[in-house]
């Protein structure tokens, strides 16, 4: 059963447009260039979930109006730990941008740009996909298993490779890019084309953009299957997951000074992977309850959290 109706996705892509308003004009790189401090991404980070939960109780509320408590309870809870599944495995994601931003040099201020173009990127990009799977679900049932087959083989990957990181100029994405576009050499200003002598140039903040772009069209591959494992209602799987996107910039900010002591997290993202993998597979023969998968997300990254705090080089490599 889906609680979608036009005037519910009208009211939240209503509240995407504001919401992405406040974040343009509030949430802001210092004056002087330097990075966001960690006390700013933080506030904005716990913001941004203060807002998802007013988002779950406003839900929950229209839905016991007018469809009954029991399904408020259960869409509300399919909403949160879809939330929670997208918050999480958004870290990756988080991770890759910052290997990008620090092998093209991109200042503070110009990451802020690039992220808020990548956020509104998504937003997009994943609406599209979201409800393209939807339909799937719908017409295919059966492709609930290739999701849940897929995300156990991604699981499984991550955890083996979880030390690789490539670097992204050494990408073939970016060598494609640079070989079919016109890349300046230098980055001039906050710009990402430039003309010179009648021909028009594309600089390397555009190929960071376009890498940051498609790097989270990436992520959403393994993401939105994901979610399916929760809930096959399009309106939750899109609130959920744009919620969380709106997030991602105090994220990144609050995750770039916290990366190297959080450095076993990519286990709990593999280890949430193949668990949701799995929760898909066996669909038809054991239902996992919503409090359990919730419980478990969050219990594993907690877990995983304090261990990389209490055990910095648990887990790392030797050079």
């Amino acid at each position: 059963m889906s609680i979608g109706s036009p005037m519910l996705y009208a009211v939240f892509f209503a509240i995407v447009a504001i919401l992405l308003l406040v974040d343009f004009f509030t949430f802001k790189t210092p004056k002087n260039g330097e990075a966001v401090s960690m006390k700013q991404a933080g506030i904005w980070s716990a913001i941004w979930v203060g807002v998802s939960v007013l988002f779950a109780g406003g839900l929950w509320w229209y839905l016991s109006q007018n469809f009954g408590g029991a399904i408020a309870t259960q869409k509300v809870g399919e909403f949160f730990t879809g939330y929670l599944l997208e918050k999480s495995l958004a870290i990756d994601n988080v991770f890759v941008w910052l290997m990008i931003f620090a092998a093209f040099a991109v200042s503070p201020a110009m990451q802020r740009k690039i992220l808020l173009y990548g956020v509104i990127g998504a937003i997009v990009m994943r609406t599209v996909m979201i409800f393209a799977g939807a339909w799937l679900v719908t017409e295919f049932s059966w492709i609930l298993y290739i999701f849940g087959a897929f995300l156990l083989y991604t699981g499984v990957k991550m955890w083996q490779n979880h030390d690789e990181q490539e670097d992204p100029k050494q990408s073939g994405l970016y060598k494609f890019l640079q070989k079919y576009l016109r890349v300046t050499d230098d980055m001039h200003g906050d710009k990402f084309t430039i003309i010179k002598n009648g021909v028009k140039y594309f600089t390397p903040l555009a190929v960071v953009l376009i890498l940051v772009e498609l790097s989270d069209v990436i992520f959403a591959v393994d993401s939105i299957p994901a979610i399916f494992a929760v809930t096959t209602d399009p309106f939750i799987v899109l609130t959920a997951n744009l919620l969380a996107i709106l997030g991602l910039r105090a994220m990144f900010f609050l995750l770039s000074g916290l990366a190297d002591k959080f450095h076993l997290l990519p286990y709990a993202l593999s280890v949430i992977l193949v668990f949701i993998g799995a929760k898909m597979l066996l669909l038809d023969v054991f239902h996992v309850p919503m409090a359990i998968s919730l419980g478990f997300i969050a219990t594993v990254l907690t877990v995983t959290a304090i261990l990389s705090v209490k055990f910095p080089n648990l887990g790392k490599v030797e050079a």
